[in-house]
Parts: structure tokens; C-alpha cells; sequence
């Protein structure tokens, strides 16, 4: 069985699942919020879900954290990309509010706000019927290709809500353990320093170097136990190094959790890069 969160696009979420070949459901279950879908994942045998990753190099904030406070059988164990469904459409000239979910404001927000459109937020629940009464005269939808309403067609700057590269989604699983891998693999981990001091993160840092590892993602979060709580991606060739890392890790006393194995040496397109102007 497949779920997916009630604020997930069905029809992307759906599309990922039948392209990685994880399931040809007919409809994906709505498993409601993000920490209910984690914790029926968690507690119902057979039952994975569909979730947004942001990048597997670069996952997204949120889930990183849901992962961490979520159960600790919580594992992403593969990846995959695909095609931007989303369309700007009208059923005439776009004068008014453009109505979009959560899902689409998280992929086309920039997009739309770049091209001066205002845009009114509904829930992903809500129906296209409700949509198009909320949209009125002169107003506008952003919806998935194979939702777009009868007599609505697409307007000239629909195009560019594809601009920005495909959609990255995993499957999420409950297991005992991290899958094993003997070839490259991007793994998703948090810990927590012993110590929570000014230094305290350099020994971590220096354990994964040794083990030959290099973090293409950091970041850290305050704790409401102690340490901050570090969020860190990394390529890794085979899992009998991700084991040794953890047994260095757990010797030392490191607080951790594998939150992703995701099969792959590299995932096109890569995440967002930044421009930076330095002083």
C-alpha cells in the first residue's frame, strides 16, 4: 500500500510512484498531516509513503526535522524525479487572483510572484469546483495538466512554471535497519555532539573525514534535549562504510540517525545553487 500527505499534490505523488515503479495504485491513500502520514508509516506493516524531498543532496527542511522527531524505524530508501504537472490556466484573459494549493505555492511561488501574479492559497483538498468559485471573474488556476477544468485553456506564461527542473520524491518505509548497498548511495543523517560547547561539532566533523566521507549538505537546529541536533548529506560508496561510521560514531558517544539511503552516484539535476558575491 502507498499513502501520501493531504498536502502532497496527488497527481505528481502519483506520477513519481508509477515512474520508480514503487506501485501502479489506482489513487494513493491520504494519510492526513505530515506527522500523521510519518506515524501510520510507522505503526501500520506493508504501508510506505510518497513524500517531497526538495533534493536528495539537499533535502528539505521540514522533512528532515519530521524524520528526526518522527519514529525511529523512519527511512527514505529511494528517489526519483519527475516532470512538473503544474499549468497556469483561465477560462479567459487573467485579470484576478490566481487560486493554488500548498503544493503548487512550494514549486511555483518564484515563478508567479516574478511574473506579478496574486495568488490565493486553498487547501490541496480543496475541489476544482471550489477553486474555480474562488477564482471568479478574471480569475485563474494553477492546477496539475490532468485536472484542468472543462473550458479553461492555458495562458500564455504557463509555460514557465516548468523553468525550474522536475520534482524530487522519495519512498518512505518503516524498517529495522538501513538497507544495504554495494554501490553509491546518498545518505541523509543527523547527530548530536556529546557536548554542546564552542568546538563541540569539530570531533564529528572529524570522524566522518576519516571515514573518507564528504558532507555536501550541513545544518543545525537547536534541541529542546541537550545538543543542537546537526542535519547533514552525504555520497556514500557502500553501506559497510555507512556501518563503520556509525560504530565510530556510537563509541564516541555521538547521538544519530540514518534518516535516507537513496541508491544513486548522482541525481540530475542537481539542487539549487547559490551566486555569491563575496567582500
Amino acid at each position: 500500500m502507498l499513502g501520501r500527505s493531504e498536502r502532497e499534490s496527488p497527481a505528481h505523488a502519483m506520477l513519481a510512484a508509477r515512474t520508480a515503479g514503487w506501485n501502479d495504485p489506482v489513487e494513493l491513500l491520504d494519510l492526513g498531516t505530515t506527522a500523521d502520514t510519518l506515524a501510520t508509516v510507522a505503526s501500520i506493516d506493508g504501508l510506505a509513503a510518497v513524500v517531497h524531498l526538495g533534493h536528495p543532496e539537499q533535502p528539505a527542511p521540514g522533512l528532515e526535522r519530521a524524520l528526526l522527531e518522527g519514529d525511529s524505524s523512519l527511512i527514505l530508501t529511494a528517489a526519483v524525479a519527475v516532470p512538473v504537472q503544474w499549468v497556469w490556466v483561465g477560462a479567459g484573459p487573467a485579470t484576478g487572483q490566481v487560486v493554488i494549493d500548498e503544493a503548487g505555492v512550494r514549486d511555483c511561488a518564484p515563478v508567479l510572484r516574478g511574473l506579478g501574479a496574486s495568488l490565493r492559497l486553498v487547501p490541496t483538498r480543496a475541489t476544482v469546483a471550489e477553486r474555480i468559485a474562488l477564482a471568479g471573474e478574471g480569475g485563474s488556476l494553477v492546477i496539475e495538466r490532468t485536472r484542468v477544468p472543462a473550458g479553461f485553456a492555458e495562458l500564455p506564461d504557463s509555460g514557465a512554471l516548468g523553468a525550474g527542473g522536475p520534482v524530487w520524491y522519495g519512498l518512505l518505509e518503516s524498517r529495522d535497519d538501513w538497507p544495504a548497498f554495494t554501490e553509491p548511495a546518498q545518505v541523509w543523517f543527523a547527530f548530536g555532539p556529546v557536548d554542546d560547547h564552542l568546538g563541540s561539532l569539530q570531533p564529528t566533523l572529524a570522524v566522518v573525514a576519516d571515514a573518507g566521507l564528504d558532507l555536501v549538505h550541513l545544518r543545525s537546529q537547536p534541541s529542546a534535549h541537550g545538543p543542537h541536533a546537526f542535519f547533514a548529506s552525504f555520497s556514500c560508496p557502500t553501506s559497510a562504510v555507512l556501518d563503520d561510521l556509525v560504530a565510530a560514531l556510537t563509541e564516541r558517544g555521538v547521538a544519530h540517525r540514518t534518516l535516507a539511503v537513496l541508491p544513486g552516484a548522482s541525481f540530475v539535476p542537481g539542487p539549487d545553487t547559490v551566486v555569491p558575491q563575496w567582500a
